[in-house]
């Protein structure tokens, strides 16, 4: 069964980074794209950022120039450095992937990681 698991999230004050990481496991064949996005209480999940297999990378204007996205392809891992925080990054982060496996045949998954709290105080 394919897994994503997310990590380093906490409270930070505003200005201040931190740097979440998201690792697959599983029987996983390819994982295109991979990347985070983003809940804040009483609003609907957006995009941060995405990356493909061969670097190609795509950022919600709200976050360019301060987060980035970087992958580790032979780990099956995501990495996302944020920068420069402000209270209104403040979101439960979710790693989000295109996972192809085989289950009798082969097939593409969308899969979600369980989610990592980010509270960026002022």
């Amino acid at each position: 069964q394919v897994q994503l698991v997310e990590s380093g999230g906490g409270l930070v004050q505003a200005g201040g980074s931190l740097r979440l990481s998201c690792a697959a496991s599983g029987s996983i064949l390819s994982i295109n794209p991979m990347g985070w996005f983003r809940q804040a209480p009483g609003k609907q999940r957006e995009l941060v950022a995405t990356m493909t297999s061969r670097g190609v990378t795509n950022y919600t204007d709200s976050v360019k120039g301060r987060f980035t996205i970087s992958r580790d392809n032979a780990e099956k891992t995501v990495y996302l450095q944020m920068n420069s925080l402000k209270p209104d990054d403040t979101a439960v982060y979710y790693c989000n992937a295109r996972v192809g496996v085989i289950d009798g045949g082969y097939r593409i998954l969308e899969v979600w990681g369980q989610g990592t709290l980010v509270t960026v105080s002022s």
